[in-house]
């Protein structure tokens, strides 16, 4: 599959998956309101939210690009051999325009509704830590929940994409460990375990959340390098690689 394909396929899983996941919590985690919240979908759905639009967008472009969706992803895969360096950036930079272009969008809808205003610790569901933590964790606290949950989010994608593992099953196993790293860390960091998650909203969040950003890029991708180094190791790598035939660096 052409470089080209493969960065526009991430270029549009990641647009979703910020819609998503992000489009989630901004218009339904608390409606009508959080003292009112009768219709709301609260933490559970937008964990869930997060979860089903990995696990869906794997089955829509895996064979096209790997559904890495994700910064972290990417660098997990290339420390575990199963993704070259050549490809890093310019799928990086495809996941980080698609979720831009989603974050706008979310706040182009947002501004459609009287009376919006960029409030509260986390518009736009940003990512951050200190005050900007949903339950006021400190950056130590936050730095190293990113990188434990990103850790633990390449062991499962590096094992559920073994050639050993069962076949058919790895979205569905991705979908649901993201799913369960949101249901933990929501009140910590508003989970990112993605940098292209955290810079999206970042952008049209303003300059203080913004300047937090650089700890959603350091974290996840030191936990992602970690794992891959770990999986490839200890645990006894396969040799598969994740996307077509591309030789281990």
């Amino acid at each position: 599959m052409p470089l080209s394909t493969r960065c526009i396929a991430e270029f549009i899983g990641t647009f979703v998956l910020v819609l998503g996941g992000c489009g989630s919590a901004v218009f339904a985690a608390a409606f009508p309101d959080a003292k009112a919240n009768e219709l709301g979908i609260g933490f559970v759905g937008v964990a869930l939210a997060f979860g089903l639009t990995v696990l869906t967008m794997a089955y829509a472009i895996a064979h096209i690009s790997g559904c890495h969706l994700n910064p972290a992803v990417s660098f997990g895969l290339w420390s575990g051999n199963r993704f070259p360096s050549s490809d890093l950036l310019p799928y990086i930079i495809s996941q980080v325009l698609g979720a831009i272009v989603a974050a706008g969008l979310v706040y182009l809808i947002a501004s459609g509704k009287s009376g919006f205003v960029l409030s509260g610790s986390n518009p736009l569901a940003t990512n951050g830590f200190g005050v900007h933590s949903p339950g006021g964790y400190s950056l130590a606290a936050c730095f190293v929940t990113e990188v434990v949950l990103t850790f633990i989010f390449l062991i499962v994608i590096l094992g559920a994409t073994d050639g050993r593992a069962p076949k058919g099953f790895a979205p569905i196993a991705i979908g649901l460990a993201l799913t369960l790293i949101h249901l933990i860390s929501i009140p910590i960091t508003n989970t990112s375990v993605n940098p292209a998650r955290s810079t999206g909203p970042a952008l049209f969040a303003g300059v203080e959340l913004f300047g937090q950003l650089w700890m959603f890029w350091v974290a996840p991708i030191l936990g992602a390098i970690l794992a891959g180094m770990f999986y490839s190791k200890v645990l006894g790598e396969s040799g598969s690689q994740v996307v077509g035939d591309v030789q281990p660096r």
